[in-house]
């Protein structure tokens, strides 16, 4: 059980005196009724019967006095520990904050100057091959910095949640709904596989790692030193802005991390070795050596349109 730090004296000399100021009232009915009291009972004349009777009485109701402004006392401390709980619970609030059009990739540019670690989990990770990656990875070159990357996306080799996101980007997505089909759900994951392989191979300071979900995502994670970003899959709702150092930045933290535990997770460090521009069988033997193969039913050509979507991503949010 842990001990509160004794106050100072001083410290304490000034909270009774205010305690005092604030219930003078109470504090002079004490002494008059003490003063009283106890000058009766000392007074060599006083009638044994009555005197001490009414001294008695004047003691008694300094006693109930006392009694109850320690009682108003006590609850003033309950009010303002109260007080101060929701002063902090309505600060925590306020850094929870919403953003909108262009403010979403602004916030987004804004962690990713100075970051050293990237946490994304998501449906397929567009966003995440077209800008974050290629960009956080610039500035880890520029500033000559390592880089930690985490990403937890769908995965392509379980066709039933490629199904499952495919239909969520259908129904409630924006745009080109129509466009996302199982086929694309795995390709556009096949792609973030292959472009995480291809810039660690090309930043020896970036230690990423990639997890395949079975859970289809309904938001979208970015997580950096400096923030929390939630997103959705429709640009025109409003997105979330979470500060570090609050609590809910702090519970996504652990809630990221629990997800990647029951993900599928990939040992990039087994990759095989990707030229500048990939080639299609380059492409399947890395695939196949990280446990992860392409189905038999794609041909070259669907090899190609991952190798497109994976080093030539289009930012989504664009216009």
């Amino acid at each position: 059980m842990s001990r509160s730090t004794p106050q100072p004296s001083g410290r304490r000399l000034e909270d009774s005196i205010a305690w005092a100021v604030r219930n003078a009232d109470g504090v002079v009915a004490i002494g008059v009724a003490l003063t009283v009291g106890l000058l009766d009972l000392t007074d060599e004349g006083f009638d044994k019967g009555n005197d001490i009777a009414s001294s008695a009485i004047l003691l008694v109701l300094a006693a109930l006095v006392f009694g109850s402004l320690t009682e108003r006392r006590r609850r003033m401390a309950d009010i303002r520990a109260a007080t101060a709980e929701t002063g902090r619970a309505i600060e925590d609030l306020a850094m929870v904050r919403t953003l909108a059009g262009p403010e979403v990739g602004m916030a987004h540019e804004q962690a990713r100057r100075t970051t050293a670690r990237w946490v994304f989990k998501g449906g397929t990770g567009t966003y995440l091959r077209a800008v974050t990656l290629p960009q956080c990875v610039l500035e880890a070159q520029r500033q000559r910095r390592a880089l930690s990357m985490k990403i937890d996306i769908v995965n392509p080799a379980d066709e039933r949640v490629c199904e499952a996101y495919a239909r969520f980007r259908r129904t409630f997505g924006h745009g080109d709904t129509a466009g996302w089909t199982t086929e694309r759900t795995r390709k556009e994951s096949y792609a973030t596989v292959l472009a995480a392989g291809w810039h660690r191979q090309r930043l020896d300071t970036l230690e990423i790692d990639v997890h395949l979900s079975s859970v289809a995502p309904a938001l979208r994670f970015d997580l950096s030193d400096t923030c929390l970003i939630i997103t959705q899959d429709d640009p025109r709702r409003v997105s979330l802005y979470v500060e570090r150092d609050r609590p809910l930045y702090d519970y996504y933290v652990t809630e990221l991390h629990q997800s990647r535990e029951q993900a599928v997770k990939l040992d990039l460090r087994e990759a095989t070795e990707l030229s500048d521009e990939p080639t299609v069988d380059e492409v399947r033997r890395l695939l196949d050596r990280l446990g992860l193969p392409l189905p038999t039913s794609y041909t070259d050509r669907d090899v190609g349109d991952i190798i497109d979507k994976a080093l030539r991503a289009e930012d989504p949010y664009r216009r």
